[in-house]
């Protein structure tokens, strides 16, 4: 290429690079400009403007039931024995290990699984503390030694076969661990009520308004 052209495409390059540097930079300045006054400007005109609902969306939602009250738990009815099945049955497992008392409560509803008998529920009674109360050789003034926590699981099953019940006993007396009560009884009234904590305040109460 001629030397004299070559020179000549230098200088045009860098005459539209110098135009192009110029016009950027003003470009600069001028946004500088306008971000300078709405920063130091207070109004805010996109507030005063319509917005037609954009962005709202609880229309959309399908509108939600109101939440009932919870009903007061009442007793279910209390089935009787026939001459083949048994009537409503407690199994009460008791004891001062919380954890044994847990896994043979759970021992005893899954063996009636296994074994088609019917569980109506199961359920915990509320723990009774039991003071030890020791009198020293010399003096008469008592003291705590120790409280004694026990703790008591229902399972309570509904209609036993009359020919399923002693093998049935019997498989829970083999596997009754040491330190655990088991007891067996008609479910009652008392049992039911037993369920739920004394409240003598409100018992109080409730008995000035009687």
């Amino acid at each position: 290429m001629n030397p004299v052209i070559r020179k000549a495409s230098f200088a045009f390059h860098l005459r539209v690079l110098d135009q192009a540097g110029l016009l950027f930079r003003a470009s600069v300045s001028v946004q500088h400009l306008i971000q300078g006054s709405l920063v130091f400007s207070n109004e805010r005109q996109y507030r005063t403007m319509p917005t037609h609902g954009i962005g709202k969306y609880k229309h959309l939602l399908p509108k939600e039931a109101p939440k009932k009250k919870k009903e007061r738990q009442q007793m279910k009815q209390i089935k009787t024995a026939t001459d083949a099945e048994y009537g409503t049955l407690n199994v009460k497992v008791s004891g001062y290990d919380m954890i044994l008392v847990e896994h043979y409560s759970q021992y005893i509803h899954n063996l009636c699984n296994r074994l088609g008998v019917k569980v109506a529920e199961s359920y915990a009674l509320p723990t009774k503390s039991t003071e030890v109360m020791v009198m020293p050789e010399q003096g008469t003034k008592m003291y705590v030694d120790a409280i004694l926590k026990t703790h008591e699981r229902i399972v309570q099953l509904s209609q036993l076969n009359a020919t399923l019940c002693p093998t049935f006993m019997e498989v829970l007396l083999k596997n009754q661990p040491e330190g655990i009560q088991l007891s067996v009884k008609p479910h009652t009234e008392a049992d039911y009520q037993a369920r739920f904590k004394a409240r003598p305040e409100l018992e109080g109460l409730m008995a000035q308004m009687t």
